[in-house]
């Protein structure tokens, strides 16, 4: 078995795995958590080098985390919010996609950076300087990340708070984990095998958000043949100040799922 952290919390029958994004750890996922889990059984998943998993060997890579979180997870519905949307991802697409009942991308899609063929996706240029200004001083690239999580939604100065406080609740993320998590974001596109998604998909966008385009999303859900829904007044952290419709989105999904 795995050095991966996994909480287990709620009493529902159905099974749902939470993956957080860059930097982060699965607390983020604290105000949907306490909705979901009078009805769901939900599994918070730090990934390597981040949080409660800081020390784990394993790669931060996507089928290798997926097999990792099979291993001690039955079959459930996966959600990843920004780049935990690869791994949801991976584990629909993978090798064993009827272990999953369901996908949710929250403020994710299959390709982060823009291309000639994916304009809807974060400038190379801003993804470029991320990834150098984190060489020369890490804390402060990770508190402009922040502040560009919260960006545009009505509840940022709130939210801003709530998560520098949540992100080293558990210490710092490791550094190199987050060199390999930019890297990660820069080289994966999953938008070739979203035609052959075999479980129902909910793609949840915020209007504001200034990470993820919600025109990616739409397109992403287009792709996949998903139902799409936006967020008018959410950015990229869209869970913190709008946990509750992002719950009975999940719930909606849910009901079709059984």
């Amino acid at each position: 078995m795995s050095d991966l952290y996994i909480e287990t919390r709620g009493i529902g029958t159905t099974h749902l795995v939470l993956v957080h994004g860059w930097a982060m750890h699965s607390g983020i996922f604290a105000p949907l958590t306490e909705i979901l889990q009078n009805r769901y059984t939900v599994h918070c998943v730090d990934l390597p080098g981040h949080g409660r998993s800081r020390a784990s060997t394993l790669p931060l890579e996507p089928t290798a985390v997926v097999d990792a979180i099979r291993e001690r997870v039955p079959c459930a519905l996966w959600l990843g919010w920004s780049m935990g949307g690869l791994f949801a991802l991976e584990a629909a697409l993978g090798d064993h996609p009827e272990e999953l009942s369901g996908l949710i991308m929250l403020s994710s899609t299959p390709r982060f950076v823009a291309a000639a063929d994916w304009p809807q996706g974060m400038a190379r240029e801003q993804f470029e300087h991320f990834a150098t200004d984190l060489t020369r001083d890490y804390r402060a690239t990770i508190n402009r990340f922040l502040a560009l999580e919260v960006l545009g939604d009505l509840q940022a100065h709130g939210d801003l708070r709530a998560l520098k406080h949540d992100l080293y609740a558990h210490g710092t993320p490791h550094p190199a984990r987050l060199q390999e998590g930019l890297a990660l974001l820069d080289s994966s596109d999953r938008r070739a095998g979203l035609p052959r998604l075999t479980v129902p998909s909910l793609w949840i966008a915020g209007r504001r958000d200034r990470l993820v385009s919600p025109a990616a999303m739409r397109k992403a859900s287009a792709l996949a043949g998903g139902r799409y829904l936006e967020l008018q007044h959410a950015a990229h952290a869209g869970f913190l100040g709008h946990a509750a419709p992002i719950a009975t989105a999940i719930d909606e999904l849910t009901g079709l799922i059984s």
